[in-house]
């Protein structure tokens, strides 16, 4: 893919002031002084921070003070992707990296749900409630390495179980309520979990959701679980109550008061398991470590993102999704976390925007596709919200086109960071994102993130600039997956990331690097869909599709790319003597929507003779998608490598129309 990028509209330039006054700046003033680095542009500081990597981790380490046990060098001991092995003599906590920053000053957590409205937690009361919850789950005797998991939203409860879990050094996974059972059970089957955190309902959209059923439905496709702690929802009075077995009530759990300590764990323990999206069958469980998720995101947040002590984080996000992780990671760094639990445009589509300015959201962080529905509503935030107080706002998931860059600057705030980010569940962070030394650019990624060794290779596998190429990572992150769960011989992490250039990462994704160092992200390589900014795999999609007695096969595609409204067919190949009605294109809908998430229902359902196979057998997902987006046919399957090429008929003329609309 060739394409050379002219220098776009500059948006925004940071003050001489504010850069000085950036974390960033400030630590670039330290390493000058205590690794001798001279203090020169970020590329410069970027390009140490690749050529010297044991330095640059030891420098994070030192400059944020890591508490640990142990001594400190090697920083790396094996430096082999995968398995790197970071500060592999030390052991810390998560925890305690985060309630060294307790202050009764400010608020730790602003809880806002759509059926209670908005509180505050403050630090003491956080404090209490984790050591109380610890201790109890100590008596319940889930101990070091034992996995905690939670069906739960985003609220100061799901916080409280993550940190409890973290001190005690239990592994945490979570899933949102809105998740269909399958979808669910799919991630928590694999790790074997003793105890559950689960909510009865939730509130979404002005309405409330009943999930009791679902969760007994739950439990009983997980009998490792032993205990069942139940967090109290909207609809928790019910007729009749709940009766999970090993039930106990939230309030039991926080109830006796116990003091708050952290077992320190080796750096690369468990901090929590997160999953893929599930493409090529089971969800991967990716298992990242206390070590590499405190170096990582005290870097991110403070470095890159500028947070510090005073501010007020909101990252839209339910508790499926990585960035619920990294914004808990806010409170490492002294940030309050605002939890916004609901739909952003209920009651209408100016709520969030009003709450952000009445909070004093300092970062607000969302999906590109928020941005780009507000923009596609006419939406203007400016006047009816000051947003005096906000600086920045992060957008990630998908790419921000350049329309939506520019609807920003003119609609919400001329003053404002706008930082298009790009990384993922895989590293719990970002390859390519922000600094607050650098101009925004519309359209453009300001930066790769310090440490990251990113490049754009193409199909020689060699770095190219100024010409699309494949995300590849050529040198170990502390944040990349210490391994997957229950994957013998790295057999699946090795085929997820370095199947394509043997010992280095490849991610997944078309990048272009432009000599400025900003990037463009022009969509995924692969065929995981991007909906709505949310990942997800076409094999969830499957299982509950090829369920329908009428289908007999499937295949679906996302045709999300570069700013085109996202646009998600599925192929259904029906069995013999069936039609596709409206009647069936409606239950196939539903049965999507209950079983998997309304997330991964289509825009529209088209019935095929056959789809589209290689002479493996495999759904050519990807030439699919090429050719619908409007690559030639010729160029994205050739018909002596399918088993049926005369199913890609239809799709071509297909491709004429989508492409002509």
């Amino acid at each position: 893919m060739t394409e050379t990028v002219q220098v776009p509209k500059l948006l925004w330039q940071p003050t001489q002031a504010q850069i000085q006054a950036s974390r960033l700046d400030h630590y670039q003033s330290w390493v000058e002084q205590a690794f001798g680095v001279p203090k020169g542009d970020y590329e410069a500081l970027w390009q140490w921070s690749v050529d010297h990597l044991d330095d640059f981790w030891l420098s994070i380490w030192q400059y944020f003070d890591v508490q640990a046990d142990g001594a400190v060098q090697p920083v790396l001991g094996d430096r082999a992707m995968p398995g790197a092995q970071w500060f592999p003599n030390t052991s810390l906590n998560y925890a305690e990296h985060v309630f060294r920053r307790a202050t009764d000053q400010r608020p730790a957590l602003i809880s806002r749900r759509e059926e209670t409205g908005v509180e505050e937690v403050s630090w003491a009361q956080l404090t209490r409630d984790v050591g109380a919850l610890a201790a109890s789950l100590r008596g319940l005797g889930i101990g070091k390495g034992d996995r905690v998991v939670s069906y739960m939203p985003n609220r100061p409860e799901t916080v409280i179980a993550f940190l409890a879990c973290a001190s005690i050094g239990a592994v945490w996974s979570s899933c949102a309520p809105d998740m269909g059972v399958r979808v669910v059970t799919d991630r928590f089957q694999q790790i074997e979990p003793k105890l559950i955190f689960v909510i009865d309902s939730y509130s979404y959209n002005g309405k409330q959701h009943d999930r009791a059923a679902l969760v007994s439905e739950l439990l009983e496709s997980l009998p490792t679980v032993k205990h069942v702690v139940h967090v109290p929802g909207p609809m928790a009075d019910r007729e009749g109550g709940v009766a999970w077995a090993g039930r106990i009530r939230w309030a039991d759990m926080v109830a006796q008061q116990a003091p708050l300590q952290f077992e320190r764990v080796p750096f690369s323990h468990p901090l929590w398991i997160v999953y893929s999206s599930g493409t090529t069958g089971l969800p991967k469980a990716i298992v990242h470590s206390h070590g590499g998720i405190v170096l990582t995101h005290h870097k991110t947040m403070a470095l890159q993102h500028d947070l510090r002590e005073g501010d007020r984080l909101l990252f839209l996000g339910g508790t499926g999704w990585i960035v619920w992780n990294l914004q808990v990671g806010g409170l490492l760094v002294g940030a309050t976390v605002i939890l916004y639990d609901g739909n952003p445009a209920w009651p209408d589509n100016q709520s969030l925007w009003k709450f952000i300015d009445d909070h004093g959201v300092t970062l607000f962080g969302c999906g590109a596709a928020y941005l780009i529905n507000c923009m596609k509503d006419n939406l203007q935030p400016n006047t009816f919200a000051g947003l005096a107080a906000l600086r920045s706002i992060n957008a990630t998931g998908s790419p921000l086109p350049t329309d939506a860059f520019e609807w920003a600057y003119a609609n919400i705030k001329s003053d404002l960071w706008l930082a298009s980010i790009s990384g993922g569940t895989d590293i719990a962070s970002g390859f390519v994102a922000c600094a607050p030394t650098l101009p925004v650019y519309s359209g453009e990624i300001q930066c790769r993130e310090l440490g990251v060794a990113a490049y754009a290779f193409n199909e020689q596998g060699e770095p190219v600039v100024d010409e699309v190429g494949e995300l590849v990572i050529t040198q170990p992150m502390p944040s990349m997956p210490v391994y997957f769960w229950n994957d013998p011989g790295n057999t699946r992490y090795l085929d997820s990331y370095f199947d394509v250039f043997p010992g280095k990462w490849r991610h997944g994704d078309w990048i272009l690097f432009t000599p400025r160092g900003t990037s463009i992200i022009y969509g995924r390589s692969d065929s995981t869909i991007n909906r709505f900014g949310i990942r997800m795999g076409t094999a969830e999609i499957y299982r509950v599709v090829e369920a329908v007695p009428e289908v007999r096969d499937s295949l679906v595609v996302d045709l999300e790319y570069l700013g085109r409204p996202s646009f998600m067919p599925l192929f259904v190949v029906l069995h013999d003597g069936q039609t596709l009605t409206d009647e069936l294109s409606a239950r196939i809908a539903d049965q999507i929507r209950t079983k998997a998430s309304p997330r991964h229902v289509p825009n529209k359902i088209y019935q095929v003779s056959d789809i589209p196979r290689t002479l493996t057998g495999k759904k050519m997902e990807v030439p699919v998608r090429r050719l619908l987006l409007g690559s030639p046919a010729e160029k994205v399957a050739h018909p002596d490598a399918m088993a049926n090429p005369q199913s890609m008929g239809f799709f071509i003329e297909l491709a004429k129309t989508l492409n002509t609309e």
